[in-house]
C-alpha cells in the first residue's frame, strides 16, 4: 500500500477548516490540522479526532512552522467584520506574516499550496459581477482595510513565490459562504439573521436591506477547493469561488424568517463604514477550467444551517 498524501489545513478548526479536513479524510488523505483557536474551536473538529490519520497542532501562523507535508490549504485567518476588526494589526499579521512563513514552508518541502483568498479583494466594485481581472477598489486606510488588504498582500507574496522560486500555487477568492458550523456571534449576515429568528429576537438589516450577496453552501465551496487543487500546475488562478445567485439582504431576511417560522420583526440599522454594495462572482473562470458549479439551492443549504443552529441553541 502507497503512503497517503499528507495535506496541511490551516485554520482547520475553523468554519471552512473543519469541512475541508472532513472532506480530505474521506478522500483517504492525512490530515494535519492547525489552528489556534482565535476563532476555531474544537467542537468542530471533535468528530475527526478519533481518526488515526486526522493530526491537530495548536500553533499561530504568525510564527515559522517545521513540518512534512505534500500540500497545504492555507485558511487561517478571522473573516468576519466582528472577529477581523477586534484586533487589526493582528488580522494584517496573520495574512502577511502567515502567507510568508505558509510560502516558506511550501518552498523547503516542495509543496503545492492554496490560498483562501476573498472577494474582498475587490473592495466595494465598480464591476458587476465581479470578474477575476479586476483590481478592485479598495479603501487602504478603512476600518476593513486589515482584511481586505492583507488578503491583497497574501495574493501578491504567492504570485512572487511562484514567479521567483516557482513554486505551485493556487489562489481561490471566496464569496460569501454558508452551512453548519458557521459561528454564532461572528455577525455575518446568515448566521446573524437564523440566531436572531430563532430567539424570536428583531432581525437587523444594515441601510434599506437593498444591497446584494452571493451565498453559496459550504459543500459546494469544498468541492470547488479539491477541484482546483488538482488542476495542472501552469493553472494558478485566481478563481472566484461562490454561488452567483444574487439576492438582497432583506429577501434573505424575509427567507430566512419565513423557513424559521419566526414572529420576529426586521428593523433596520444604519449601513457599517465600507460595506459592499454589491456583490457576484463571475465563476466562468472555474467552470471552465474544472467543471466548477455550485449545486445546492439556497432552500436545502438554509434548511441544513438552521437545523445547526437548532441544535447548538436547543431551540
Amino acid at each position: 500500500m502507497g503512503l497517503k498524501k499528507r495535506v496541511l489545513v490551516t485554520g482547520g478548526a475553523g468554519f471552512l477548516g473543519s469541512h475541508l479536513c472532513e472532506r480530505l479524510l474521506a478522500m483517504d488523505y492525512e490530515v494535519l490540522c492547525l489552528d489556534n483557536f482565535y476563532t476555531g474551536t474544537k467542537d468542530n473538529i471533535r468528530g475527526l479526532m478519533s481518526n488515526p490519520y486526522f493530526e491537530f497542532l495548536r500553533h499561530d501562523i504568525t510564527f515559522p512552522l517545521y513540518v512534512e507535508v505534500d500540500e497545504i490549504y492555507n485558511l487561517a485567518c478571522p473573516a468576519s467584520p466582528v472577529h477581523y476588526q477586534f484586533d487589526p494589526v493582528q488580522t494584517t499579521k496573520t495574512s502577511v506574516h502567515g502567507a510568508i512563513n505558509m510560502l516558506g514552508l511550501a518552498k523547503r518541502v516542495k509543496a503545492k499550496i492554496f490560498q483562501a483568498s476573498t472577494s474582498e479583494v475587490y473592495g466595494d466594485p465598480a464591476v458587476h459581477p465581479q470578474v477575476e481581472g479586476y483590481w478592485g477598489n479598495v479603501n487602504p486606510i478603512g476600518i476593513r482595510a486589515c482584511y481586505d488588504e492583507g488578503k491583497r498582500c497574501a495574493e501578491t507574496l504567492f504570485f512572487d513565490y511562484h514567479r521567483q522560486h516557482k513554486l505551485k500555487i493556487k489562489v481561490g477568492r471566496i464569496f460569501n459562504t454558508y452551512g453548519p458550523r458557521m459561528d454564532l456571534n461572528d455577525g455575518r449576515v446568515v448566521s446573524n439573521f437564523i440566531v436572531q429568528a430563532l430567539e424570536g429576537r428583531d432581525i437587523t438589516v444594515y441601510g434599506a436591506g437593498d444591497q446584494t450577496r452571493s451565498f453559496c453552501f459550504v459543500s459546494d465551496l469544498i468541492e470547488g477547493f479539491i477541484r482546483f487543487m488538482a488542476t495542472p500546475d501552469d493553472f494558478t488562478g485566481p478563481v472566484n469561488l461562490g454561488n452567483p445567485a444574487e439576492m438582497t439582504i432583506l429577501e434573505m431576511a424575509e427567507t430566512v424568517i419565513r423557513f424559521t417560522g419566526s414572529k420576529s420583526k426586521i428593523i433596520h440599522e444604519p449601513l457599517p463604514k465600507d460595506d459592499p454594495i454589491r456583490r457576484k462572482p463571475d465563476i466562468s473562470l472555474a467552470t471552465s477550467k474544472f467543471g466548477w458549479v455550485p449545486k445546492v439551492k439556497l432552500e436545502e443549504g438554509l434548511v441544513s444551517t438552521i437545523d445547526y443552529f437548532r441544535r447548538v441553541l436547543g431551540k
